[in-house]
């Protein structure tokens, strides 16, 4: 289930209705391989951006982004919702991902690639405008100077599009946890962008 480069590259769709996700995630719950797949196309382009933000690493973003829905296919008979969005639990899957490569000896070999996927419309405001005028090399080396907490708030937020409860859901915190984090993460980031040409 290696995502195409096509899927990759293709960008954001705006969302569907809830009412149709649910409908799709229920008949995927029920077994059904062409709900599953619709969810998959939906959502597989903000997941590798996600990850590949968050690694660094084309090859490496390809692979968690393909472990990422296995493990989602595996377990979706366990999800519920409950109040939680089917993209955020994708993200949690994704983060745990993360979070288990950065354990293991194999993320020291790392090489950074200054190849990125293209960017989500990330929404207005003064972040996302800060954000979307950096090249994608400046964005991933100003990003690596935070703390995985850090990245990963900036990350759902601006460049995957995640609501301020999505990302709370996500990440397993509160939404006011999640203000203050990205406060202070992009107040942290902005010590380490670019200085503006005049």
């Amino acid at each position: 289930m290696r995502p195409s480069r096509e899927a990759l590259r293709a960008p954001v769709l705006p969302d569907p209705s809830p009412s149709r996700i649910e409908a799709l995630v229920d008949l995927a719950r029920s077994g059904d391989g062409e709900a599953f797949g619709a969810l998959y196309d939906h959502y597989v382009a903000a997941i590798h951006r996600y990850l590949y933000y968050r690694v660094a690493n084309p090859v490496l973003a390809e692979d968690l982004t393909s472990e990422t829905f296995f493990r989602a296919l595996r377990s979706i008979e366990s999800f519920h919702w409950q109040g939680k969005d089917f993209g955020a639990w994708l993200t949690t899957i994704a983060r745990n991902l993360v979070t288990d490569h950065f354990k293991s000896s194999r993320s020291r070999r790392e090489v950074v690639s200054d190849v990125l996927p293209e960017q989500a419309h990330p929404g207005p405001g003064p972040e996302a405008r800060a954000l979307s005028a950096l090249t994608s090399q400046q964005l991933v080396t100003a990003l690596r100077q935070l703390g995985p907490k850090q990245q990963d708030c900036l990350v759902m937020r601006f460049l995957q599009g995640l609501s301020i409860s999505d990302t709370a859901r996500a990440m397993g915190r509160t939404e006011g946890a999640v203000k203050q984090l990205q406060l202070r993460a992009i107040r942290t980031l902005t010590k380490h962008l670019p200085e503006e040409s005049p």
